[in-house]
C-alpha cells in the first residue's frame, strides 16, 4: 500500500507546522525534527547530531574513510552513497533533469533548483542575527557572519593573508602564481577572474548596463555608477585625517594623502623626477618622447593632455565659461579667473626675497627676479641681444624683420606693439590720460611726457653730461647737448643754457 502511493501521488501524512505532506509516517517524523531541532543521533567522533540513524551512519563513513563503494568509471572518484555517485555522473553526462518553470534554467539536483527558484520568489529564509540581512542559502549566511566575527579561515601559504571563503583565497593565489585563466577573444588580454574578463569585454562591445537615473549617463560596472551618483548626492565618504578634506573615492583620498606625506612613488627614468600619480608620470614622459596625442580639428595643433586640448578649443569656439562676479569679465580657464580676481582683492601672494615686491602670479615673480640675477634667457639670433622674457624678444625681432602688425585705422601707420599703437591713437582722439595733478593740472598723452614735465616743478635733473658735469631734466636734452653743441664748443667752456623739450 505504501509503495502504491508512489504511483498515485497520495501523501496522507501532513506536518502541522508547515503543511508539507509525506507518503510515509516515518518521513513525516524525520521531517518534524527540523521544526523541533531535535537531533537524537550523535557522532561519537566529532559530536555532530543528526535527525536519523541513517544520516548518522552515512556521516560516520567520513571518519573511517571506509565504505565508499560507489566509484565513478569516468574519473575514479568514490562516493558513500549510490545517490551521490548518480548526481556526480551528471557532471560527465551533462544531464540536468530539474528545470525552472520561470526562466528555463536546468540543474543537476532538485536542491539546486529549489535554491535557484528563490531568486524568482525573493525568498531568503536565512537571517543574520547581527544585522538582520537575509540570504538564499545557509552557506551564504555562514560566510556573511564571518564579517561580524572577523573569522577568515582560509590562509595564503605565500604571504599569510587570510580570506573569508576558499574561492577568494584561490583567486588571491593567482597573484603569486601569475595564473590568468580567463582570456579575451578580441584582444588576447588575460584576467584572474571570469568577472574581470566580462567587465573588460564591455570595452569591445560598448555595453554599459548601469544607468544613472539623474543624468542618464551609463557605466560599465555597478561600482562606477555608484561612484558617479555621489556627484549628484554630494556624498564624500572618505575623509583626510590631516586636513579634513573629503573625497568621493578611497583612491582619491589615498592620492591626496601623499601631499601630506610627501610620497611620490612614480619616478621618471629619463630625468629622475617623481610624481604622486602614475597618470601624472605618464603625462610628464610625453615631454621626453614628444608625444602629443590630442589634436585640434580646427587648426591641427597637438597637445600633451586632453584637458589642454579642450582649453585650446575655446579659442576657436569663443567659449569663456568662467565669469568674474566683480566686473563681469569672462575667462577661458578657472585659473585665469582666479588670477584676475586678485586685481579686485589686491592679493599678491608671491613675494621677492631680494626687494620685497609682491606679484599676482608666480610667473611674474620669476620674471622680476631676473632683474636681480641678471638672467636674460632669450637671445636674438640676428644681433645677439638678450631679453628677460620671450615676449620682449619677439617684439625686438620685429626690428630685424620690419614686421609692424598693429595698424592705425585713422592714418594707416603701423606699429611694432599694440601699446605703441594705442599711444599713437591718442593723437587722433586727443586723449591725454596723464595729468599733472600735484602742480599745474596740464595733461599729457604719454606717461613719460608727464614725468619729464614734472621735473620742471621739482627742478630735478637726473641726466648728467659726463664731460662737464652739467645736468638736464631729460635724456633727450642731454643727447641734444652732447651731440649738437659740443662739436662746436670747447668742453671746458660749456654755455650756461638748459635745454628742455616742449612739455607736449
Amino acid at each position: 500500500m505504501t509503495h502504491q502511493r508512489i504511483h498515485t501521488g497520495e501523501k496522507p501524512y501532513h506536518c502541522s507546522d508547515c503543511g508539507k505532506s509525506f507518503n510515509k509516517k516515518s518521513n513525516l517524523e524525520r521531517h518534524q525534527h527540523i521544526h523541533t531541532e531535535e537531533k537524537t543521533y550523535h557522532c561519537s567522533d566529532c559530536g555532530r547530531s543528526f535527525i536519523s540513524s541513517t544520516l548518522l551512519n552515512v556521516h560516520r563513513d567520513i571518519h573511517t574513510g571506509e565504505k565508499k563503494p560507489y566509484r565513478c568509471t569516468n574519473c575514479g572518484m568514490s562516493f558513500i552513497t549510490k545517490c551521490k555517485l548518480k548526481i556526480h555522473q551528471r557532471i560527465h553526462t551533462g544531464e540536468k533533469p530539474y528545470h525552472c518553470s520561470d526562466c528555463g534554467m536546468s540543474f543537476i539536483t532538485k536542491c539546486k533548483l529549489k535554491i535557484h527558484q528563490r531568486i524568482h520568489t525573493g525568498e531568503k529564509p536565512y537571517h543574520c542575527s547581527d544585522c538582520g540581512m537575509s540570504f538564499i542559502t545557509k552557506c551564504k549566511l555562514k560566510i556573511h557572519q564571518r564579517i561580524h566575527t572577523g573569522e577568515k579561515p582560509y590562509h595564503c601559504s605565500d604571504c599569510g593573508m587570510s580570506f573569508i571563503t576558499k574561492c577568494k583565497l584561490k583567486i588571491h593565489q593567482r597573484i603569486h602564481t601569475g595564473e590568468k585563466p580567463y582570456h579575451c577573444s578580441d584582444c588576447g588580454m588575460s584576467f584572474i577572474t571570469k568577472c574581470k574578463l566580462k567587465i573588460h569585454q564591455r570595452i569591445h562591445t560598448g555595453e554599459k548596463p548601469y544607468h544613472c537615473s539623474d543624468c542618464g549617463m551609463s557605466f560599465i560596472t555597478k561600482c562606477k555608477l555608484k561612484i558617479h551618483q555621489r556627484i549628484h548626492t554630494g556624498e564624500k565618504p572618505y575623509h583626510c585625517s590631516d586636513c579634513g578634506m573629503s573625497f568621493i573615492t578611497k583612491c582619491k583620498l589615498k592620492i591626496h594623502q601623499r601631499i601630506h606625506t610627501g610620497e611620490k612613488p612614480y619616478h621618471c627614468s629619463d630625468c629622475g623626477m617623481s610624481f604622486i600619480t602614475k597618470c601624472k608620470l605618464k603625462i610628464h614622459q610625453r615631454i621626453h618622447t614628444g608625444e602629443k596625442p590630442y589634436h585640434c580639428s580646427d587648426c591641427g595643433m597637438s597637445f600633451i593632455t586632453k584637458c589642454k586640448l579642450k582649453i585650446h578649443q575655446r579659442i576657436h569656439t569663443g567659449e569663456k565659461p568662467y565669469h568674474c562676479s566683480d566686473c563681469g569679465m569672462s575667462f577661458i580657464t578657472k585659473c585665469k579667473l582666479k588670477i584676475h580676481q586678485r586685481i579686485h582683492t589686491g592679493e599678491k601672494p608671491y613675494h621677492c626675497s631680494d626687494c620685497g615686491m609682491s606679484f599676482i602670479t608666480k610667473c611674474k615673480l620669476k620674471i622680476h627676479q631676473r632683474i636681480h640675477t641678471g638672467e636674460k634667457p632669450y637671445h636674438c639670433s640676428d644681433c645677439g641681444m638678450s631679453f628677460i622674457t620671450k615676449c620682449k624678444l619677439k617684439i625686438h625681432q620685429r626690428i630685424h624683420t620690419g614686421e609692424k602688425p598693429y595698424h592705425c585705422s585713422d592714418c594707416g601707420m603701423s606699429f611694432i606693439t599694440k601699446c605703441k599703437l594705442k599711444i599713437h591713437q591718442r593723437i587722433h582722439t586727443g586723449e591725454k590720460p596723464y595729468h599733472c595733478s600735484d602742480y599745474c593740472g596740464k595733461s599729457f598723452n604719454k606717461k613719460s611726457n608727464l614725468e619729464r614735465h614734472q621735473h620742471i616743478h621739482t627742478e630735478e635733473k637726473t641726466y648728467h653730461c659726463s664731460d662737464c658735469g652739467r645736468s638736464f631734466i631729460s635724456k633727450f636734452s642731454t643727447v641734444l647737448y652732447v651731440g649738437s653743441l659740443k662739436q662746436f664748443l670747447n668742453p671746458d667752456h660749456c654755455p650756461k643754457i638748459v635745454f628742455s623739450t616742449r612739455s607736449n
